[in-house]
């Protein structure tokens, strides 16, 4: 058996009211220590200088152009051209007064500018903070305030909602910078509150006759206050500080280090999830590190299969359902072509549809279900013997496979799954096909995106989020009231991380950063399962844990990834009521098998109006029964009632996170009158 993660200190069993906790558990590569950091490169402005002296001509930051009513191509700004207007955002910053450890808002959608913006931060040892581009006025109200934030860099599309009545915090700003430029309206707006306001270009050329010396930031200097929107309650400001995100990249560095495939700076980054989330934050650091570039999507997520195609980038990441979107739109013009486009619909790192796949792979015809099945099967068989994905099987991939990548852009050799675990399924089914690495990885923005990474091309390593990170030690701890033992076998517990990613607490908040923060472990809330070759598989997650009227306790997450299994469901909300004994649901019901149902059943009319019907209701509750069943569910996690909802949940406002987990708080105020209604009958 492979290992992939060395024990460094035993686990300690429970007493006097403490819970159990098992092995602490390290990388490989820092079985006796973690590596040393480069003191050159410990702060994220070392890092961006650096690279810009070593590949100063090299195109760093592109977006595309619209014109004549349509987009055009990218166009590209070197490393130099981005220092200089660095230095030039820097010295206007400073011109107003914005002195170091000062809070400098950044909102808007990803694109050169929101970079500029960050890079000057850090130059003058000041203090980034996001703003969710998909929130609402009224967290980004709640963070002016708490931040205390003095400037903000906005989009145009967003100076609206940044002045709009509901907030009013707004009102204690300095500066409004925006991306491009703002309206008269706006402006005199900005005015009235006797905020300074800018277009880019002329802030810009303020800062170019207003130079002013660097102020360098030190590696315990805070780098970011990055506000996660959490899934209950007010957003929480994560402290980040210069040491932990360069130890990240750093600890990138050395992982990748291992393997022949290298990183160049000829691979493209493609950027759509938000840059105010910490996943493509750090992607986009460790590729300016590399002298590598980044295209930002143009804006529209239903196109951004447009986007690929124009800029082929070599690397993917994103979070399952918006990977999902990637393919929705294209047009395909044969039967089998339209099977592949199906297929890739439901697969693309998304836990709920390998049934669905299967039920599309038995309804080919004989012959191409056989030549797929042939081909598939021969591609997973030696990529098991050890093989590497691009040598497994080249006939498959010249025969089928290779038709998935080029509908990304035909250059894609790694996609990185984040913010949700994939099922073994599915994972498998992207790794035969589609002729790229497809890894996993866990974090939080807590540990600066990574606690764990997983290693491509490693078949036994499937269905888990990979070994401990380079700087991160994990150790699971002991959860009595869901019966979870990280001395038991399997070993499984709330996964706990310590290291030197590891965040310096809440902003503002004490009492929030010594409930997560004991002796040294983050508790991540997460329930994980440590496996004999040293990786992690996520499996629970102990926020989500409620308590039934009999006694029993019920992990609904856990619940709702299990009835994702069900082709007729898009999306699920499980709840439960503490004073009621039985699980009810909202479900999103799959168009298109809705329609097929309909069909089917004689039944006419829209989507909408099927999801009202009470038949398709009956028909979604046994769907959801069957599944249960079949998954060896206990009696009382079986769904006994079901509201249908039309809309996705991500199509309404608030309802899901920015990377598209569930806001149950937000959710039971939504649906309330409907559960009600459920429990009443």
């Amino acid at each position: 058996m492979k290992i992939f993660g060395v024990k460094v200190e035993e686990g300690i069993e429970g007493k006097d009211g403490k819970p159990s906790v098992g092995p602490v558990i390290r990388n490989l590569l820092a079985e006796h220590e973690f590596p040393p950091i480069d003191p050159k490169l410990c702060t994220s402005w070392n890092m961006f200088k650096a690279s810009v002296e070593k590949y100063p001509e090299n195109k760093m930051l592109g977006c595309r152009e619209f014109t004549d009513g349509r987009w055009g191509a990218y166009n590209w700004k070197t490393y130099k051209q981005v220092y200089d207007e660095v230095l030039s955002t820097g010295s206007a910053i400073r011109a107003h007064g914005i002195e170091p450890g000062s809070r400098v808002g950044v909102y808007g959608s990803n694109c050169p500018q929101w970079i500029v913006a960050m890079e000057a931060c850090s130059a003058h040892s000041l203090i980034c903070v996001p703003l969710y581009d998909t929130l609402g006025a009224g967290a980004i109200n709640y963070i002016l305030d708490h931040a205390e934030i003095d400037i903000v860099f906005v989009q145009d599309k967003k100076v609206k909602e940044l002045l709009s009545s509901e907030c009013t915090h707004a009102q204690r700003l300095k500066v409004i910078v925006c991306f491009t430029s703002m309206g008269d309206e706006e402006k005199e707006k900005a005015a009235s509150f006797g905020v300074k306001s800018y277009s880019w270009d002329d802030f810009l050329d303020m800062g170019t006759k207003n130079p002013t010396e660097l102020s360098l930031p030190q590696p315990f200097n805070i780098c970011t206050i990055m506000y996660t929107s959490g899934t209950s309650g007010e957003p929480k400001g994560v402290i980040l500080t210069h040491e932990n995100i360069t130890t990240c990249i750093i600890g990138v560095d050395l992982f990748l280090e291992q393997f022949e495939d290298k990183m160049t700076v000829d691979d493209v980054y493609i950027s759509f999830l938000p840059l105010a989330h910490i996943l493509d934050r750090m992607i986009e650091e460790y590729f300016f590190h590399k002298g590598a570039c980044v295209g930002y999507f143009h804006g529209d997520i239903n196109a951004l299969a447009d986007d690929m195609m124009e800029l082929k980038p070599t690397f993917l990441a994103g979070v399952p359902r918006v990977l999902e979107r990637i393919r929705e739109g294209m047009k395909v013009s044969s039967f089998y072509e339209y099977f592949e486009e199906q297929l890739w619909k439901q697969v693309i790192l998304h836990t709920s549809c390998h049934a669905g796949v299967v039920k599309a792979i038995e309804e080919l015809n004989p012959v191409r279900r056989t030549v797929f099945d042939t081909l598939y099967n021969r591609k997973l068989h030696w990529m098991k013997q050890g093989y590497k994905h691009k040598d497994a099987s080249p006939l498959s991939d010249l025969l089928a496979f290779r038709k998935v990548k080029n509908r990304l852009g035909g250059r894609v050799r790694l996609i990185v799954s984040g913010g949700a675990p994939l099922s073994i399924e599915v994972e498998e089914f992207l790794r035969v096909t589609s002729c790229a690495f497809v890894v996993q990885g866990y974090g939080l923005t807590e540990t600066v995106g990574l606690a764990t990474l997983g290693f491509p091309d490693e078949m036994c390593t499937m269905g888990t989020v990979g070994a401990a990170f380079v700087y991160s030690e994990l150790r699971l701890e002991e959860v009595p009231e869901m019966g979870y033992d990280p001395l038991g076998e399997p070993p499984r517990g709330e996964i706990c991380v310590r290291g030197k990613t590891a965040f310096a607490g809440y902003y503002k908040n004490p009492e929030l950063t010594r409930e997560a923060l004991i002796d040294g472990w983050f508790h991540t809330g997460d329930i994980g399962e440590m496996l004999p070759n040293g990786v992690l598989k996520i499996i629970d997650r102990r926020k989500n844990l409620i308590k039934l009227s009999q006694g029993e306790y019920v992990a609904v997450e856990y619940l709702e990834k299990v009835y994702s299994i069900a082709p007729i469901v898009e999306d699920i909300w499980v709840y439960g009521d503490g004073l009621k004994s039985k699980l009810v649901a909202v479900v999103v019901p799959h168009e298109e098998n809705t329609k097929k149902w309909a069909y089917q059943n004689g039944y006419k009319g829209s989507y909408s109006e099927l999801c009202s019907l009470s038949q398709f209701q009956e028909f979604v509750i046994l769907e959801l029964k069957s599944t249960a069943e079949r998954n060896k569910l206990r009696g009382f996690e079986f769904i006994k009632g079901v509201f249908l909802e039309s809309e996705p949940f991500e199509f309404q406002k608030d309802l899901v996170t920015p990377t598209l987990k569930k806001r149950r708080d937000r959710l039971l105020k939504c649906y309330k009158v409907n559960i009600d209604d459920l429990y009443q009958n």
